[in-house]
């Protein structure tokens, strides 16, 4: 069982994947103050997503979110 911040993690990536959100609603859905709770600055230093170069500023998966992400979906199919 992952840890709560990696549920977390793994959690917001999905929901990137999924819904392609604008930095706004990143931040209005995502951003804490909770020095516990950083997923959003987290993914970020990790590479994990970035922005896509439109003008909306939408956040995407890195190459390294996607493996991230899928191979969570491959342990949890086994």
């Amino acid at each position: 069982m992952p840890a709560p911040i990696d549920a977390l993690i793994l959690q917001f990536l999905a929901w990137v994947d999924s819904e392609t959100p604008t930095h706004a609603q990143v931040l209005d859905a995502w951003q804490s103050s909770c020095p516990r709770l950083s997923v959003w600055e987290d993914v970020q230093i990790a590479g994990l997503v970035a922005f896509d170069g439109t003008r909306a500023r939408h956040v995407v998966l890195t190459e390294a979110g996607r493996v991230r992400l899928e191979a969570d979906v491959t342990v949890s199919a086994a």
